[in-house]
């Protein structure tokens, strides 16, 4: 995706000497409107399209982030799957061995880690979490758009101030209320120039969040469907080396009175009441 809005050079992160008087004298501003002493302009409609930006900025922010979440949350799991069936394949021992069950299950669950999960990290990072993050990629320039945008309205309330100072205390020199004017037109041009293209453009950037992640969202149902899917095979193919009748009782609901029936007779074992004694 090209970016939406025409962007200007990132400034440099050293500030010249006439940048800085420019600092102080924004600062100098910012606190003047907060005194009152120079009229701020308030823009709704610019204030109205920047605040759906920082909705979607934050949305997309915490997209990418869950993201990259999902992959590693899945890796997580499969990789926790794995040593559960480990352990399972232990505490089976000898007995498991006899029909196999606990080392089939073992078996299948790394293949599970080994192959589905492994074979999903490339398409996931491919087609979901790589365009989310180009897609936030932008937003640091689009933010130095709008703090630019931002400095320059400063600029333009100050020169108006100036010049409506001179208006109501002329000068000495006739000619400084006409040079102070053309600095407030020129100030007023390149704010204006600013605000009208982030007003026009910000719409059109989050108007086109949509179809540009429309393929990253059927990517990520896709991808999920067949994480689903596989293991439900799979875990399909254990569940034959188990008596059919286990199943049976399960959905019958008598499944609970035969582990009962198992922890009676554990608890009628001799070992179990010697700490009794």
């Amino acid at each position: 995706m090209e970016p939406v809005i025409s962007m200007l050079p990132l400034p440099h992160c050293r500030m010249s000497w006439h940048g800085f008087k420019k600092a102080v004298n924004r600062a100098g501003t910012s606190v003047m409107m907060k005194t009152g002493h120079v009229e701020r302009t308030v823009d709704r409609e610019f204030e109205t399209e920047e605040r759906r930006y920082r909705t979607m900025e934050a949305a997309a922010k915490k997209l990418q982030k869950e993201a990259k979440g999902y992959l590693d949350a899945l890796r997580a799991m499969t990789a926790s799957q794995t040593r559960i069936a480990n352990t399972i394949d232990a505490f089976y021992g000898d007995a498991g061995s006899k029909d196999g069950v606990s080392a089939y299950y073992r078996q299948v669950v790394e293949d599970l880690d080994a192959d589905t999960v492994k074979e999903l990290d490339g398409p996931f990072r491919t087609t979901v979490l790589e365009p989310i993050s180009r897609f936030c990629s932008y937003f640091p320039d689009i933010n130095a758009a709008i703090t630019k945008r931002n400095h320059k309205l400063l600029d333009h309330d100050a020169m108006r101030a100036k010049v409506q100072k001179l208006v109501d205390k002329p000068s000495s020199d006739s000619s400084k209320l006409p040079r102070t004017e053309k600095d407030a037109a020129n100030a007023k041009d390149i704010y204006e120039t600013l605000n009208n293209q982030l007003i026009t453009e910000l719409p059109q950037l989050i108007s086109l969040r949509v179809p540009y992640l429309d393929p990253s969202f059927e990517a990520l149902v896709k991808i999920q469907l067949r994480f689903c899917r596989e293991g439900y095979e799979k875990m399909a193919q254990v569940q034959q080396y188990f008596d059919s009748s286990v199943r049976e009782d399960y959905s019958n609901g008598m499944l609970d009175d035969k582990v009962e029936q198992v922890l009676q007779s554990m608890r009628d074992l001799s070992i179990s009441g010697l700490s009794n004694n």
